[in-house]
């Protein structure tokens, strides 16, 4: 009997490595493929074993074929040019959301299809099941510290049905150890940087140097507009931020909103950085295309943030959320993720703020 073909996403760290192991296992044909994003996905120490010979060892130890895809151009396009752009805009991006939507679950399945492979894998930490109905559930990762699902709220029932998730049920200390009990090279591997192609996750210096002059100094100033002091550029603050304000005041003052048009920082005392209400676009349901009737739902507005109970209701292209309690940071450009209990609804981009 022929072997169903998965490839597994190998980025040379244990969970990916894993994953493959355990598929592999499992009875698969596995086939690692490395995405090859930036010439800046290096590690911070320049003699550190790149992603790509990390992920050719591994797939060497497992004895499976191991292949690179070059993306260079597809990922500078959608995913560099996008935060470049975001920042510049007043808004702060989410990369990886926009890197799994358009290549991890774009460009690698339609690689995997180009050698006959109907699945992919990746070591996210979350979980796909499929009840009776036929109806694919993407749910949160059984290890709540390392939950990944807010990350890939974008997949749709058709990606659902071809996304194999291995490490879903898993715990980090037991994907550590089951790595070493594999022999995996990387069992003890670093956890990869924040933004893998930001040289030591300084976004600031990479915004400087690939958008010279796209940013330049302006006002900070109150929500009535009178000027308190001076900013280096819009790009370099984000809502809710206190420190480097470098502005004397009777009270503590917080980054309220961003205002690239007028090229200003606003901000407000600690209660002003909290809303009850936001705007979301760039919507994907994970069961359905549209959001038919307003829905009780728990939200999250960022990537390890606590979720929070929110109304949801559809217009058109656009979602109105409304929290039981105020949120503090609700920031444009993150996404806002939906959940049933521990199954991902949907989610979008967070367009507007409202207190």
């Amino acid at each position: 009997m022929k072997k169903e073909r998965v490839v597994v996403a190998m980025s040379g760290g244990v969970d990916s490595s894993l994953a493959a192991a355990l598929l592999l296992e499992q009875g698969y044909d596995v086939v690692g493929m490395t995405m090859r994003l930036s010439d800046e996905t290096r590690a911070v120490e320049p003699d550190a074993p790149s992603s790509v010979e990390d992920a050719r060892h591994v797939a060497d130890v497992l004895g499976i074929s191991h292949q690179v895809v070059d993306f260079t151009e597809i990922f500078e396009h959608t995913v560099v040019d996008y935060f470049l752009d975001a920042y510049l805009d007043g808004r702060t991006p989410n990369p990886c959301v926009v890197c799994n939507h358009h290549i991890k679950f774009g460009g690698l399945l339609r690689a995997a299809e180009d050698i006959g492979a109907h699945y992919i894998a990746t070591g996210h930490y979350a979980r796909i099941d499929r009840d009776e109905d036929g109806v694919y559930h993407l749910r949160k990762g059984m290890d709540h510290d390392k939950d990944q699902s807010y990350v890939l709220y974008h997949l749709n029932q058709e990606k659902l049905a071809r996304v194999i998730f291995p490490l879903g049920n898993l715990r980090k200390s037991e994907t550590r150890r089951m790595a070493e009990e594999y022999g995996l090279p990387v069992a003890h591997k670093t956890e990869s940087q924040e933004i893998c192609f930001v040289p030591n996750d300084d976004y600031k210096a990479y915004l400087r140097e690939h958008r010279p002059g796209g940013t330049c100094c302006g006002d900070i100033v109150d929500s009535a507009g009178n000027v308190l002091g001076k900013h280096d550029g819009v790009a370099f603050y984000t809502i809710g931020q206190r420190k480097g304000l470098g502005i004397a005041a009777s009270q503590p003052l917080y980054v309220t909103a961003l205002d690239a048009a007028k090229n200003q920082v606003i901000v407000g005392a600690a209660d002003a950085v909290y809303a009850q209400e936001l705007i979301a676009s760039d919507l994907n349901w994970t069961m359905w295309d549209t959001l038919a009737e307003e829905r009780t739902v728990e939200a999250k507005i960022r990537y390890g943030k606590r979720l929070a109970a929110a109304r949801v209701m559809q217009e058109g292209n656009r979602v109105r959320v409304y929290f039981t309690d105020p949120q503090r940071a609700v920031t444009p450009g993150q996404s806002v993720v939906f959940y049933e209990n521990d199954i991902v609804l949907g989610g979008g981009i967070i367009d507007k703020v409202i207190s």
